[in-house]
């Protein structure tokens, strides 16, 4: 068993467990490479079948061919496609686009809100639906009880904090210092009623490990990663006016992969393009602890 075996391995135990000890979970799909690897991971783990609602936040500022790529896989694989918004902020003007926020405070509406409230019911959800090809507001208000998330531990400093079962309190809210010790593959899943917990099963992943299981596996990815022609290419993504590509010739999955083993990016933070993450010090500590993903 080589390594990516490994990781995959643990991966889809992880998948399996919180499905069988989580009653209502779901699992954000921001259309990203580790969301996307992880969706895939998920169809491995339940034999093509992914039994487990998709949630996407939609801030309305995405680049479009993430939305678009979005729609394509959630019809390709029969998804279970559900997406939520802040829909009052949107209708008031109060994002950084139009002058009414900074970066951290549009973030904090646009995702943070927005997830908590999605999660927990509060706001409208808007589900895909397969016959009609068209979304549609859910009558399903449910609160999710667990969410799993593709997150990793090198990508940004406070997401090196997490646990691959990290609880969290009814408002989404997360206390660094009171997390559950997890030691020789032993995880704890039985959390207290009303505790939200939050699912990673790439948390030990790299973003070399993430490329390189695209590249092993063919996973399907957003034409954003690689370079169109003008010698760039998005390495994180975001919101089209908060998210800068890099300087990148890498037009396929294999040139990404060679080129992460070239150590270019070694010194350069895989956020770095993303201007929240600056503007908040180069970490999202802050915003986390609120509800981020």
């Amino acid at each position: 068993m080589d390594h990516l075996d490994k990781l995959e391995s643990r991966s889809i135990h992880i998948l399996r467990e919180a499905y069988s000890e989580f009653n209502n979970i779901c699992m954000l799909w921001s259309v990203g490479k580790d969301s996307t690897a992880m969706l895939w991971l998920a169809r491995k783990a339940f034999f093509g079948h992914v039994p487990i609602p998709l949630v996407h936040i939609d801030t309305s500022y995405m680049i479009p061919e993430m939305i678009e790529h979005r729609d394509k896989l959630a019809k390709k694989w029969n998804l279970d496609m559900i997406y939520g918004q802040d829909e009052e902020t949107l209708a008031a003007g109060d994002t950084f686009p139009n002058g009414g926020a900074t970066h951290l405070e549009c973030c904090g509406r646009l995702k943070t809100a927005a997830l908590k409230n999605t999660l927990n019911g509060n706001w409208r959800r808007y589900r895909y639906n397969h016959n009609k090809d068209e979304y549609e507001l859910d009558s399903n208000r449910e609160p999710y009880t667990g969410v799993i998330v593709g997150a990793r531990a090198d990508e940004e400093g406070s997401r090196s904090k997490e646990r691959y079962f990290s609880p969290r309190d009814r408002n989404n809210d997360w206390d660094i210092g009171d997390q559950p010790p997890e030691f020789w593959d032993q995880y704890k899943t039985d959390f207290a009623p009303g505790t939200h917990v939050r699912i990673h099963p790439l948390l030990d992943w790299t973003e070399l490990d993430v490329w390189e299981y695209i590249q092993r596996e063919k996973i399907p990815m957003v034409s954003l990663y690689f370079d169109q022609g003008q010698g760039k290419r998005y390495r994180s993504l975001g919101c089209a006016p908060c998210t800068e590509p890099v300087e990148s010739t890498a037009s396929t999955v294999d040139e990404v992969v060679e080129e992460l083993k070239t150590g270019k990016f070694a010194n350069i933070a895989e956020r770095e393009g993303r201007a929240q993450d600056k503007e908040d010090g180069g970490g999202l500590e802050e915003l986390r602890k609120d509800g981020y993903m």
